[in-house]
């Protein structure tokens, strides 16, 4: 497993903060098959329907999230999580785009558990990993191509820069077919106990092994 250790300023602020961390190795990355791509489509209609009605922030972990923004020191209504802005996007009836089976499959988790979640090529990433809470020093280019600024806003670093965060991915470490080692991060809900947090890790690692094959390594932070 990668060497990821999780700011003690995070603890503090959320003593009961767990993180999901799931490596992969040897994988195969491809286009989405039919099975996925027919799954995740009756995944947006069905949460579009359940969402007509109500607002994205009702929804419990939605809730949560937004809440540990906040608590950040950042304006959760100004910079949504990755969750909430894939089901904001979904109750719009925009459907989100596919890119290959492993972001597509990480876009269908995070829609299902409304919770944020990131992928990462794990030959992309050099030496120890840090969650901490970003400064104004720590930025990034964005998969969408603006630089996003991490002050105030979970951030995850490597020994060269800030790669990734609950709210938007670096172009640096972004998954490609070419990738054959990859890294989840999941980031639980704080209030989720341990043990059904330990489950959605587990089922989370299960589901991409049978997608993508290789060799999984699961922890809960």
């Amino acid at each position: 497993m990668p060497n990821l250790t999780i700011s003690p300023e995070i603890y503090k602020l959320f003593p009961h903060f767990k993180l999901g961390i799931v490596q992969y190795d040897h994988i195969v990355v491809g286009d989405s098959p039919q099975m996925l791509r027919g799954r995740f489509e009756l995944f947006q209609e069905n949460t579009k329907l359940e969402f007509e009605s109500k607002s994205p922030s009702d929804d419990a972990a939605i809730k949560e999230w937004r809440s540990i923004v906040k608590q950040c020191g950042a304006d959760p209504s100004k910079y949504r999580h990755s969750a909430e802005a894939l089901l904001r996007r979904v109750k719009k009836g925009n459907s989100i785009h596919t890119v290959n089976s492993a972001v597509d499959l990480t876009n269908l988790f995070s829609l299902q558990y409304k919770i944020p979640f990131g992928i990462y090529d794990l030959e992309k990433i050099t030496g120890p990993i840090t969650l901490k809470i970003g400064t104004e020093n720590e930025k990034y280019e964005a998969l969408n191509g603006r630089v996003y600024n991490m002050a105030n806003k979970f951030v995850l670093c490597d020994q060269n820069s800030a790669f990734g965060s609950p709210f938007v991915d670096s172009n640096r470490t972004m998954v490609t077919k070419e990738t054959k080692k990859a890294l989840h991060i999941i980031y639980i809900c704080p209030s989720m106990k341990r043990e059904e947090a330990q489950q959605l890790v587990g089922a989370v690692a299960e589901m991409f092994f049978q997608l993508h094959g290789g060799n999984v390594n699961v922890q809960l932070l």
